[in-house]
């Protein structure tokens, strides 16, 4: 283990016995309707994440069984490569599981505490990213990098923050998404300048083996060497994006705020905003074939597009019981349509 990484051993001798990262998960009767936050589909079902460490599976995306989990810090993220599993969120929070989620390890748990001062004390881990059962990425808050090359077992920080690039300003990356907003803040205090370390909200892999990030205040990264070096750019939408989509070669789809979504087909050179008529924020999405993709997010909103040439068309999701979620993820069900999760738990949605 790297001697300046901030996993389980350092932050666990010294966090009060009750932090709720070091404790196991609950098991409820109603995890499943409780807030979810990503998903994932491997070989033994639908694995999904949220708040109090809940992790639940379900082979048909109906019926869910609740996982014994080491922490009942919220769940951000979940990813899967060669029959492994990986969860991480809150309070630095990374949980493994060798066997295809049958049992899971705590790898890593930084929590907040009186005596220990580090940057990457309690800074949640947003997204998780593995290439395969061994090479892995954790990005999160405040430019939060941890890179691993044993599946997670230990792990190193990582600086990805460089200075911007002047040539791919606002003005010279493609139109600008329509910035409109109906906040309280005069026209001042949205002109905000760039996070000197901003937080990382999503990361992804092109058809072309290269990696990008998304974040706040239109942070955009992108590596060519495998996550080695970072390149800084601005995306030219100033609000953040929470999560990037990725097909064949350079094709990248990133979306956020108020219904922001942003195209590039080449790593992210140059965008173009891309028309979704809502103004809610989208929260995840998933891509489909020939550069379809759905999005879902705030108010039960989906947008769906069948190929890169047709427009987003915006359907509504409601539950049985008439309420219109705020929708996190969205995974494709076979013949049931779509898993979605979100604050109001797991469902089932066919759009019409």
């Amino acid at each position: 283990m790297a001697s300046d990484d901030v996993a389980t051993e350092a932050p666990v001798a010294e966090a009060a016995p009750a932090d709720p990262a070091l404790l196991d998960a609950e098991i409820l009767p109603r995890a499943s309707r409780s807030m979810l936050l990503d998903a994932v589909r491997t070989n033994a079902g639908y694995f999904v994440v949220g708040e109090r460490g809940h992790v639940l599976v379900s082979e048909d995306g109906k019926a869910w069984t609740q996982a014994a989990i080491p922490t009942r810090a919220t769940l951000t993220s979940i990813a899967s490569a060669d029959g492994m599993l990986w969860a991480a969120g809150h309070d630095g929070v990374i949980v493994h599981s060798t066997d295809g989620g049958q049992t899971w390890t705590r790898r890593r748990a930084a929590p907040w505490s009186y005596d220990i001062v580090d940057p990457s004390e309690g800074v949640p881990v947003m997204d998780l990213l593995f290439t395969d059962a061994s090479h892995g990425f954790a990005i999160g808050a405040y430019s939060l990098m941890l890179v691993t090359t044993d599946g997670g077992v230990t792990r190193s920080p990582r600086s990805v923050l460089g200075d911007a690039d002047e040539e791919d300003a606002l003005a010279d990356s493609g139109p600008a998404a329509d910035t409109g907003d109906d906040w309280t803040f005069d026209a001042s205090d949205l002109e905000l300048d760039a996070e000197a370390d901003p937080h990382f909200n999503a990361i992804t892999r092109a058809g072309s083996g290269d990696l990008v990030i998304v974040g706040e205040r239109g942070a955009f990264f992108r590596s060519r060497d495998g996550g080695e070096t970072w390149e800084r750019k601005r995306l030219p939408y100033e609000g953040s994006m929470f999560g990037v989509l990725a097909w064949e070669g350079e094709h990248l789809l990133a979306f956020g705020l108020r219904g922001n979504v942003l195209e590039s087909h080449d790593l992210g050179s140059t965008w173009t905003a891309v028309e979704t008529g809502v103004s809610t924020s989208l929260m995840g999405g998933h891509a489909l074939a020939n550069g379809g993709a759905i999005l879902v997010g705030a108010n039960g909103v989906v947008l769906m597009r069948p190929d890169a040439g047709s427009p987003f068309v915006a359907t509504t999701f409601e539950t049985a019981t008439g309420e219109t979620p705020l929708l996190s993820n969205v995974l494709p069900a076979g013949d049931a349509g779509y898993l979605v999760i979100g604050d109001k738990g797991a469902d089932l949605y066919r759009p019409q």
